[in-house]
């Protein structure tokens, strides 16, 4: 949505070994306050799982009238990978995301339902469920519903390789920075400028089934895709050399990395940093539709 650090959700929860050895509480998807673990991580990190429901009600989204409604999944301060968050979106009939452009970031935007256009500098393209659009950097991009019901999307905001660079985005960070805290542009690596990629490309995601971001992003995305589960079957899930993010679309299962489990449905996010591993099973009758971003991550002893 924008080019911002944020914090976890409010009910977003971590699973697995905490800092002091503890395993984190998991909270229900109404709400119930979670035992957050630090923000400075260990090199495992922790599962991450979180969830659509209870977002925050945001008017005027670049530069717009009316409400968005919009719910942080998770945050570049948990991973290693570049990432600077994942987010969900969700605009009435009539609603508008504003035209905006990243300098910093690249993004992509999945839409969930509803139906609308997307502005390309300028250009609108129609958009349905499983359209998927990547920005580059320096492509002025915004959209409306013009549907008759809610327009949901999901958002994965990927810093560029030189703003990862000069945030040192492969190193443990010490400090978390503060929820909607809009993060200070930080001075440049080198005398050399960052080029734009003023690029952007639509896929029917549906249609292809995997999609790679290269030639309009420059940083570490590598893969999205759409996955499915058998019903009573398992996928298993390790974040070596790799991060993940999967977010549920359809059917209902359930997350384990040896330690805890939680319960997955539609409007599930699990985001698996650096160094961590996960079971995914569909609950029996029912599979598991899965939209699935991986993201390569280099090692501690390469990124020194």
């Amino acid at each position: 949505m924008s080019e911002t650090a944020y914090a976890p959700a409010r009910d977003a929860v971590t699973h697995g070994a905490v800092a002091d050895g503890t395993s984190a509480a998991r909270t229900s998807v109404a709400g119930t306050p979670a035992v957050r673990t630090p923000a400075a991580r260990t090199l495992g990190g922790e599962v991450i799982v979180g969830d659509v429901g209870g977002p925050a009600h945001i008017h005027g989204v670049h530069g717009t009238t009316g409400v968005t409604r919009w719910k942080a999944l998770a945050s570049g301060a948990d991973l290693r990978g570049g990432w600077e968050a994942v987010e969900w979106a969700c605009v009435p009939p009539g609603g508008v995301s504003g035209e905006h452009r990243h300098t910093r970031t690249e993004e992509i935007y999945f839409i969930l339902s509803g139906t609308g256009e997307i502005y390309l500098d300028g250009t609108a393209h129609p958009i349905a469920p499983g359209t998927l659009l990547l920005t580059g950097l320096g492509t002025v991009h915004g959209l409306r519903n013009t549907g008759d019901c809610d327009l949901a999307w999901l958002v994965i905001e990927m810093r560029s390789p030189r703003f990862s660079e000069a945030l040192g985005a492969t190193a443990p960070a010490s400090v978390s920075a503060p929820a909607h805290t809009p993060v200070p542009t930080p001075a440049p690596a080198s005398p050399e400028k960052e080029h734009p990629v003023p690029t952007a490309r639509l896929h029917d995601l549906r249609a292809e089934r995997s999609v790679s971001p290269a030639g309009v992003f420059t940083g570490p995305l590598r893969t999205l895709a759409l996955e499915t589960v058998d019903a009573s079957g398992t996928v298993e899930l390790a974040a070596d050399g790799r991060e993940h993010m999967v977010f549920v679309l359809s059917g209902t299962g359930w997350v384990e990395n040896g330690s805890d489990t939680a319960e997955l449905h539609p409007g599930t996010a699990v985001t698996l940093p650096r160094g961590t591993r996960a079971r995914i099973g569909a609950d029996r009758g029912e599979g598991l539709e899965l939209f699935h971003a991986e993201v390569a991550v280099a090692s501690p002893e390469s990124a020194q």
